[in-house]
């Protein structure tokens, strides 16, 4: 092993030790060792933001149908956790969904509503979404003929099946990592990972030679007992830091901090520096998540890039109980932060060149477990920005009928969509080239359809 590979390997190992957990993402250990990356040519601006929805998004409540054979499927399936069909926030899409239903959002979301029927709608949604390995039907879940990928209905297996996309691989880097290995040397600034996480650790935008750098919901945030109020402690630290190490992992952890105290000093003065927003964001845990990342985008060209890829997460959508009252609350506050952000995008001129999407492990069952649901499978997702295609739905809507021809079991309905699809499609739009698509996504070949045409042209 080259001594380069050892010092980055040893670093992402300890990176999870005791030791970093409070400060792993401060250390900024993106470029820790150089990559490979593809120059882009030109100066066009492009971000991803993933809003990652934890504890699985009963996406089934979230679009519901309106049409009355679909609406009575879906009400038989869910009993008590039924929305009446007349509090649907009604959805107009300039072209009906594959098999004609008609559909409505859950009654929090009228801004989403609002965005999606606009005529030139920057809102897409992507039905029934799932991790897959193969297309499959019923008949070849039930007789184990096609295979799936491991531990269906985990949170933590299909967190990451979801967020690297490679179900049949024990490899722990995301697709966003894999985008920023592929996309890292278009920035000027090589010093920032253009991978930034406002949600700590994410399987996502872990890549071989970039990792996420971690900021806070206010700017990025230092080490604490080096800060220099300090001046005696700080003083002594940095001697410490910048002394002539002879082991060559101390060299490299002393350089990997210098960066990090860099980076904190460059990013806040960037943020410090910057004409502020007159967009409003809701003071939620995600508007104050996607405020940070509509600040960031702001100072884009006093950090110097070109390329960035944005993670947040909201949580609380494990709902095995009490689901009615927990989603509603839910919903309403994604509705009120993406609404905000995709102003805050248009404010910046923008919007085209940021596309902000959600994931979650999976969908819930359309079974009741008395007032909650359970672990499913398939599931819906939003696709947001000046570059969608909107006001359509995406896909093939399952059949949300008991024992339907969609339904595994106990109402957990297999996708008609895999991840490999949904995310190609955005990374296409970001600008992998054909050619290189299997890199990033080894298993898309094995679907039909590899761009499920959500994004415009590049």
């Amino acid at each position: 092993m080259k001594r380069r590979d050892f010092i980055q390997r040893a670093l992402c190992a300890t990176a999870s030790s005791a030791l970093f957990t409070g400060f792993a993402g401060k250390l900024a250990l993106a470029h820790a060792a150089s990559g490979s990356g593809r120059q882009l040519l030109g100066n066009s601006y492009r971000a991803l933001v993933c809003v990652y929805l934890y504890g699985g998004n009963d996406a089934f409540n979230m679009l519901v149908p309106r049409s009355t054979a679909e609406y009575n499927q879906y009400a038989a399936a869910r009993g008590a956790l039924a929305l009446p069909a007349a509090n649907l926030l009604a959805l107009n899409p300039s072209v009906a969904p594959i098999g004609g239903a008609s559909f409505g959002l859950n009654p929090a979301m009228p801004l989403l509503r609002d965005l999606f029927n606009q005529t030139q709608s920057p809102l897409a949604i992507a039905a029934n979404v799932g991790p897959l390995l193969y297309p499959i039907t019923k008949a070849e879940y039930e007789a184990g003929s096609v295979p799936v990928p491991k531990q269906l209905f985990s949170h933590s297996d299909q967190s990451v099946t979801w967020l690297q996309t490679r179900a049949d691989a024990p490899d722990r880097r995301g697709w966003g990592g894999r985008l920023a290995d592929m996309f890292h040397a278009s920035n000027a600034n090589q010093q920032l990972s253009m991978n930034i996480s406002i949600d700590g650790e994410n399987v996502f935008q872990a890549g071989d030679a970039v990792f996420p750098y971690f900021v806070g919901e206010n700017g990025a945030e230092g080490v604490d007992a080096v800060q220099p109020w300090n001046a005696d402690r700080r003083a002594a630290f940095l001697a410490l830091r910048d002394a002539a190490h002879g082991n060559a992992l101390q060299r490299q952890y002393a350089s990997v901090m210098r960066r990090s105290m860099n980076n904190e000093t460059m990013i806040n003065d960037a943020l410090d520096a910057e004409t502020a927003l007159a967009t409003q964001f809701p003071d939620t845990r995600l508007g104050r998540q996607l405020r940070m990342i509509a600040r960031l985008i702001n100072v884009r060209g006093a950090l110097q890039m070109q390329r960035q890829i944005f993670y947040v997460g909201l949580g609380g959508f494990d709902t095995h109980d009490n689901q009615l009252g927990t989603q509603a609350e839910q919903l309403a506050e994604l509705d009120a932060a993406l609404a905000a952000f995709h102003a805050a995008t248009i404010e910046m001129s923008v919007a085209n060149a940021v596309t902000t999407f959600t994931a979650s492990e999976f969908g819930r069952t359309t079974s009741v477990n008395g007032d909650g649901t359970d672990h499913g499978w398939g599931s819906h997702h939003l696709i947001m920005g000046g570059a969608v295609n909107g006001r359509r739905i995406y896909g093939i809507p399952p059949n949300l009928s008991v024992e339907g021809p969609d339904d595994a079991g106990w109402g957990q309905i297999i996708p008609t969509t895999a991840v490999d699809q949904y995310a190609a499609t955005i990374a296409r739009w970001y600008g992998v080239p054909p050619g290189d698509m299997s890199t990033v996504f080894p298993n898309l070949g094995r679907f039909a359809t590899p761009d499920l045409g959500f994004m415009a042209s590049s």
